[in-house]
């Protein structure tokens, strides 16, 4: 059998596993098993690409494999759940990192080559150029090394056109002519890098998990490029399906924000904070963590809403602690998770799993939703834009219509936080001012387990 068509259909088998694992990641249930034939397919592949002969030395490739697994341990280890969010930011950037790479050196080593690789190899540089260093700018702002709020300035949106036309005219002129035109592809790799940073400083905080599944979406549109550059079929069309995917997503977390991704992309969001208005004013009601057990253990509905306070106080492991309890008590309890809540897609899912939260006790935004007036009590924990009334009641706020975990229309709501002070995105929230709201100060973890003590 001729060994190019074996390399080809073990690259299809991967290619087949890649998508049927894809789909069973849709479902919580069956997302494991997903995850396993996707890592199958993803091993196929690679024994496949080591056993044809255009490769470097092995040497080489086991000294990536060491250091690369190294590094990878090493950060799952350290990284913490709160900080999920930029290493995931992280790993988009170096994906992006890797698809430029892997263009300029395809170029550097051989400049004799035809108009077409030199047009994928321009995409691959400039899709990933953006990818890593807009990346790079959301793991600071997720880390808080640089401030959450959007950087605007006169003229950004120009610049940024300016700059983008001008790497598409530079990206022309070196597809035409691809011979002794590296200077050209300098100047491409300088403005793809810089377009990235420009074009996430000016997106909020609040607006993270949404710019995340984008630049996910980028990375394997850039893996895609770097599939044609090297003719490299599985790369192709794994990284077509990575990039499907993450517009998908971002597609589905937008209409959860009820915003365009121009909006979220060229709003600045987030740039000016709110206070509310004189009547919005109330009186703040508070109560300690044992008058809360009285109610809760008189409840028979009670609804969770998770935030990312919940990750920040490391409280998830005691909240299902308390959830058991609740239900050896009679009550029936859900989880209520809207699509953005946290800093990054599903950060609340994946937490709360952590903690073996069943996925049949998660209720999504809407179902919870149409029974909210018959619940008993609401908790919300670390959760504060996505709860915020303003979205539905204030034409004059920034998140006017977008939709809510509607909580103010429960019996009673217990609010979980440390403060008063507003939540990511810098806006102020009517919530805590509600008859029916009572705010529990402190840390959620304490404040969790001193209920679960009352139990």
């Amino acid at each position: 059998m001729n060994f190019d068509l074996i390399i080809n259909f073990s690259y299809l088998i991967a290619a087949i596993l890649f998508v049927f694992g894809l789909k069973l990641l849709s479902s919580a249930k069956t997302a494991s098993k997903g995850n396993f034939i996707s890592a199958i397919g993803m091993l196929i592949a690679v024994l496949a690409t080591l056993i044809m002969k255009e490769i470097v030395d092995y040497v080489w490739i086991l000294v990536g494999l060491i250091v690369g697994s190294l590094i990878g341990i090493f950060a799952a280890k350290k990284v913490k759940m709160t900080g999920m969010p930029e290493m995931v930011a992280l790993l988009n950037g170096f994906g992006g990192l890797a698809s430029l790479l892997v263009g300029w050196a395809v170029y550097y080593n051989n400049m004799q080559i035809e108009s077409f690789t030199a047009s994928t190899i321009f995409l691959s540089i400039l899709i990933g150029g953006v990818t890593f260093t807009g990346s790079i700018v959301a793991w600071a702002k997720l880390s808080e090394k640089i401030p959450g709020r959007p950087t605007l300035f006169t003229g950004q949106m120009i610049l940024n056109s300016l700059i983008l036309i001008s790497i598409i005219i530079l990206g022309v002129l070196f597809s035409m002519y691809p011979t002794n035109t590296y200077n050209l592809l300098i100047a491409i790799i300088i403005g793809a890098n810089i377009l990235g940073i420009l074009v996430v400083i000016p997106i909020g905080g609040a607006d993270m998990p949404v710019v995340i599944s984008l630049l996910n979406s980028y990375s394997g549109l850039a893996a895609c490029s770097a599939g044609f550059v090297i003719q490299n079929n599985v790369l192709i069309v794994s990284g077509a399906l990575v990039g499907a995917s993450g517009i998908i997503l971002t597609s589905i977390m937008c209409k959860a924000m009820n915003r365009s991704i121009g909006n979220v992309l060229f709003s600045g969001f987030g740039s000016i904070t709110t206070k509310p208005s004189d009547k919005e004013q109330g009186e703040v009601k508070s109560c300690s963590a044992k008058d809360a057990y009285y109610v809760l253990e008189a409840a028979k509905s009670i609804a969770i809403v998770p935030g990312y306070g919940l990750a920040v106080a490391s409280a998830q492991h005691v909240v299902k602690e308390l959830a058991d309890l609740l239900e050896e008590n009679g009550s029936d309890v859900k989880f209520a998770i809207h699509p953005v809540a946290g800093r990054m897609p599903g950060h609340m899912n994946v937490l709360l799993a952590e903690a073996d939260v069943s996925y049949d006790k998660l209720v999504e935004m809407d179902d919870i939703n149409r029974i909210m007036d018959s619940v008993d009590v609401c908790l919300v924990i670390g959760a504060n834009d996505v709860v915020n009334p303003s979205a539905k009641e204030d034409p004059g706020s920034p998140i006017y219509g977008m939709p809510i975990i509607e909580v103010d229309r429960a019996k009673n709501v217990f609010v979980l936080k440390r403060s008063m002070a507003s939540g990511f995105a810098g806006i102020a929230n009517p919530l805590f001012f509600k008859e029916n709201t009572t705010m529990i100060f402190g840390d959620a973890k304490k404040t969790i387990t001193q209920i679960v003590d009352e139990f």
